[in-house]
């Protein structure tokens, strides 16, 4: 069933009026503190989630939001109807550190499955959405994933958990295990951007482990839509509320899975 088109012109808004948040404070001082020993948060991420907040507020007072920064309730449960999932700054510590790969994302799910997605990156200006059903976009134009069919032929990307100085030696395992296998990996700070990239053909596969929704409702649902595969490291289907996804362009899918298994099963 067509999603109302005024819920992804209202996602579109709001990413867009988010983006432009972030780019009148970029590169500019702000206040910056401190949710763990290396998770940032500024003043920026704060105006945002307001901003959206109040946004819904007005125009669907009976819609649920789970954002990043203004958690309520349990993150981990999945509400009945529709839920907003916003992440104000995805790539905060790139952005507090004047690194220009940082986004918006926002998705829509209706009861826990994704329906909609954006993701808006003001630095470059681009605009991805997807529609369940009606495909991905980026800035109008449909997107389509790589047709790379091997490894040793791909570009893979992955993302470090706020926790690595205690989890390191499994973090980079893994990331040396696929260095191993691909032609090349890669690590942006940004998962939301890193999916994207994977439904826009520019990786080939992106894996991350201990994730959070408002880092890949949206961008899981562009992957899919752009003809990818979207699963849970042990292969199984993948919901937003699940904290480690592999995303690819389907080719590589079951590769990449081997390599998490067999590191897996080297460290038990």
């Amino acid at each position: 069933m067509p999603v109302d088109p005024v819920l992804l012109a209202t996602a579109v808004e709001a990413v867009l009026k988010a983006g432009e948040i972030q780019m009148a404070h970029f590169g500019r001082a702000m206040r910056i503190e401190k949710k763990g020993s290396i998770n940032l948060v500024t003043e920026v991420d704060l105006e945002v989630e307001r901003m959206f907040r109040a946004m819904v507020a007005e125009r669907f007072p009976d819609h649920a939001v789970l954002g990043e920064e203004y958690q309520q309730g349990d993150r981990g449960a999945i509400p009945a109807g529709y839920c907003w999932v916003f992440d104000p700054i995805d790539g905060t510590t790139n952005f507090a550190h004047g690194l220009p790969i940082f986004c918006a994302s926002l998705g829509l799910e209706i009861d826990g499955q994704a329906v909609l997605g954006a993701v808006y990156d003001p630095s470059r200006h681009e605009l991805f959405s997807a529609e369940r059903g009606g495909g991905a976009f980026l800035n109008g134009q449909r997107l389509r994933v790589s047709d790379t069919h091997t490894l040793i032929d791909a570009m893979l990307c992955t993302g470090f958990p706020y926790d690595v100085h205690l989890s390191r030696e499994e973090i980079v395992g893994l990331f040396s295990a696929f260095i191993g296998r691909a032609r090349a990996v890669r690590r942006l700070g940004s998962a939301a951007l890193d999916l994207c990239y994977v439904a826009a053909g520019r990786f080939d596969g992106f894996w991350e482990q201990r994730l959070h929704p408002w880092d890949t409702s949206a961008g899981a649902l562009i992957v899919e839509e752009a003809g990818g595969h979207v699963s849970r490291f042990d292969g199984a289907p993948f919901q937003s509320r699940h904290d480690n996804l592999v995303a690819t362009n389907r080719q590589v899918h079951e590769e990449m899975l081997r390599v998490i298994g067999d590191f897996r099963a080297g460290r038990s």
